[in-house]
């Protein structure tokens, strides 16, 4: 599971591109010296990267509160269902979902703040550059939210989101390095791509929730589970601490 966010994050950078491809083209990084640029991008994706962390952990928590009530199961089914309704209306039917008021306010301001950051040449603005970049609303960042929730704990869902924050790390790279040099025909076929790569993360989570009794995958009782490894965590533990 945690691996699809890796692999919805790379596939899906491609699709976001239109809106921070931007962003790292105006990077006010040093081209004259390699090094110093390597380590300023480096230090914009930690922003972002930490951006990601944090939301997957607050909504990691919002899983757990399911999992307490013993809900972890029919969150995860709810949550594969919701990806497959959000591709087939945005990708497939084309809706659009409005931007609210208090949002549109919140992007502009996250903007203006990336704006005069972008002025700047410390390590500190390019991680308050990569943590605003982070924060900024996107379809693609919705499904992996969505994910994070579905992850059942803060850990997970830091983790989920951290994963997904690295597979956007190299062509977000390659647009610091090489700028727009991705061909319309490659893009055209990767934007193709994502809402059938995402519909299938939707049917993963759907799996994960039925409790086929597939090991990893589908576990019957995945509360069970987590307790059984966590008793064999402490069991091993303590063998260690006897010898």
């Amino acid at each position: 599971m945690l691996w699809s966010g890796f692999l919805l994050g790379l596939l899906g950078s491609f699709h976001c591109m239109g809106m921070c491809g931007p962003i790292a083209f105006l990077l006010p990084v040093n081209h004259k010296k390699p090094t110093q640029k390597a380590v300023q991008v480096s230090v914009y994706h930690a922003g972002r990267l930490f951006a990601y962390g944090l939301i997957g952990f607050l909504l990691g928590l919002l899983g757990k509160s399911f999992d307490l009530f013993g809900w972890q199961q029919q969150l995860s089914i709810v949550v594969g269902i919701a990806m497959i309704v959000m591709v087939i209306t945005t990708y497939f039917i084309g809706m659009n979902f409005t931007v609210t008021k208090p949002l549109y306010r919140l992007v502009g301001k996250l903007k203006s703040a990336m704006g005069k950051e972008l002025k700047k040449k410390t390590y500190d603005a390019f991680f308050t550059m990569g943590f605003l970049n982070g924060l900024l609303p996107c379809g693609l960042v919705y499904m992996a939210v969505i994910g994070a929730v579905g992850s059942g704990n803060a850990l997970e869902g830091t983790v989920y989101m951290m994963f997904f924050g690295l597979g956007t790390v190299p062509l977000m790279t390659a647009a610091v390095y090489l700028g727009n040099v991705i061909s319309l025909k490659v893009k055209t076929f990767m934007r193709k791509a994502v809402p059938v790569f995402i519909i299938l993360i939707g049917l993963l989570f759907i799996v994960r929730g039925l409790g086929l009794g597939i090991p990893y995958l589908s576990p019957k009782n995945m509360k069970n589970q987590q307790s059984a490894q966590q008793s064999c965590h402490t069991t091993i533990v303590l063998n260690t601490n006897q010898k």
